[in-house]
């Protein structure tokens, strides 16, 4: 019955949002059913990810429809690490959304939706189907957007828009190349896929292909020059949409280019220098566009693009090293982004504004609390030992290997360019003196708020701070599994064997 486990985080997150649906008329029991029902899913995604870890993939095919007939569901070590980081991201949302969410926008079904958003991102982590991917996307979308429209501010509606016009856009274009795909193999299924797409003759075609692919899933997760509905909208939200947007929605899209550039398409030198220089220019882009922000939410919006590179860069590099770099950054960053757009929310709680020049004075009013967000901005920047640090040095290792020395420069150059926005950052909002925010009509400030409402802000950080530290401090067990990823990644034949077992027919013989 291990099996069931693929599909169990899913269903989990489902069943949650149908609960809240019927319990629309008692918004104040949304918190609990939310939390409770998130901690529940974290210990379901930890089930999930200690059956891999033992038993090394996990399928199970829909009505019992043998691959690549029916709809398979396949959990390896890289979807279930995501699976059970996205259930930790939902469950600290869940509890900073006690008081950051106004009650107009929980009774108009901000926790279902959430939940809907989750159940759709523990699906696309565990599609073998690639047309199930793309469903899995639009409920994603769907959710994402009703998400950042809620409360209906006019800036809010502006980014909302920006948002689900390129995302559709992208959605048109994943699903072209889907159709492409079909056309040319006659099988969806992304185990199959390996095999027929070696055997597709007409090279010029596969190549046609998987450059629509690219561009369907660069817009999604935003590298250059298709990002620029990001900035535009991430900031838009409430702290808690902005935290899980920041955190997972760009990093599925980067999970999905992994997942099809190193097992459906065959090797192509070609696809490798282009990712290679893509994320080169989306490092240096994103982090010159977060130099000149001074609202602190579009300057954490252009630092998610600035890292998107480091991982673009490591699958175009596409060695061994270089995707072990790319998985821990992608565990590192899911973590840090997630909690930098809290501790965003937890800023303009405290002084009322955006803008880092008028919020100073952080670290004398409130020295603990300074103490603890410097946490995830130290790890953002790398700095040794924090956990930041060590997927560069895999990333580095792996440029430095093929004489990529450019891809190297990106690199040192992202991060020093992320290490001037944090000190400037620091600087402006937490050391100096002073700061001029204005509250708006009845906003409440932090130190006046109940204790209760303190901690529910407080206590997710926390949390997602302590992962933090314990990547760094505990690397070695990240970096094991991190190249247990990688290897998985790189031999993509036991993937398609897991997959694709021979159907047992009567009397016992395949």
């Amino acid at each position: 019955m291990s099996h069931i486990l693929v599909i169990i985080p899913l269903l989990w997150q489902m069943v949650l949002s149908i609960t809240l649906i019927f319990c629309w008329r008692r918004p104040e029991w949304h918190h609990k059913i939310s939390i409770f029902g998130s901690i529940i899913a974290v210990l379901l995604a930890a089930s999930l990810m200690g059956q891999v870890l033992i038993q090394g993939y996990v399928t199970m095919n829909a009505g019992n429809w043998p691959a690549p007939f029916g709809i398979s569901m396949v959990a390896d070590t890289f979807s279930a690490t995501l699976i059970l980081l996205t259930s930790l991201a939902g469950l600290c949302v869940s509890i900073f959304s006690i008081r950051s969410i106004l009650d107009n926008r929980i009774s108009f079904g901000y926790f279902p939706v959430l939940h809907f958003l989750l159940m759709g991102l523990c699906g696309a982590f565990v599609a073998g189907d690639i047309f199930n991917l793309y469903v899995w996307f639009e409920i994603m979308i769907i959710s994402s957007f009703v998400l950042l429209s809620l409360g209906g501010q006019k800036q809010q509606l502006e980014g909302a828009v920006k948002y689900f016009t390129l995302n559709m856009l992208a959605s048109i274009i994943f699903l072209t190349a889907i159709a492409i795909l079909y056309g040319l193999t006659g099988t969806l299924n992304m185990a199959d896929l390996a095999g027929k797409m070696a055997a597709v003759e007409n090279k010029t075609m596969v190549r046609i292909t998987a450059t629509i692919f690219l561009v369907g899933f660069g817009i999604k997760s935003a590298i250059f020059p298709l990002y620029f509905w990001l900035p535009a909208s991430y900031h838009t939200p409430p702290a808690p949409v902005s935290a899980i947007f920041g955190g997972l929605l760009t990093k599925v899209a980067v999970y999905a280019m992994v997942r099809v550039f190193t097992l459906v398409f065959p090797p192509d030198p070609y696809f490798d220098n282009l990712l290679i220089s893509l994320g080169i220019i989306t490092i240096v882009s994103g982090g010159l566009g977060a130099v000149i922000q001074g609202n602190i939410q579009r300057m954490f919006a252009y630092l998610i693009i600035c890292h998107i590179g480091f991982m673009v860069l490591g699958l175009g590099v596409g060695s061994k090293v270089a995707l072990t770099g790319l998985a821990f950054y992608m565990i590192h960053d899911i973590i840090v982004k997630t909690n930098l757009f809290l501790v965003g929310g937890l800023i303009y709680q405290m002084k009322g504004h955006w803008e880092k020049k008028r919020v100073g004075g952080l670290f004398a009013d409130y020295p603990w609390l300074s103490l603890l967000m410097i946490i995830p901005l130290f790890s953002l920047i790398g700095i040794p030992p924090l956990s930041g640090f060590w997927p560069k040095i895999s990333l580095i290792r792996a440029g430095i290997d093929i004489r990529q020395y450019w891809a190297v420069g990106a690199i040192l150059l992202g991060s020093f360019l992320t290490l001037y926005v944090i000190a400037k950052l620091w600087a402006d909002a937490f050391w100096h003196s002073g700061g001029d925010g204005i509250p708006r009509q009845g906003f409440l400030y932090f130190a006046q708020m109940r204790l209760s409402d303190k901690v529910s802000m407080v206590v997710p950080i926390a949390i997602l701070a302590m992962i933090s530290l314990y990547i760094g401090f505990g690397a070695e067990h990240i970096q094991w599994l991190a190249t247990r990823i990688a290897k998985e990644l790189s031999e993509p034949e036991n993937y398609i064997k897991a997959v694709l077992k021979p159907v047992m027919v009567k009397g016992g013989t395949p």
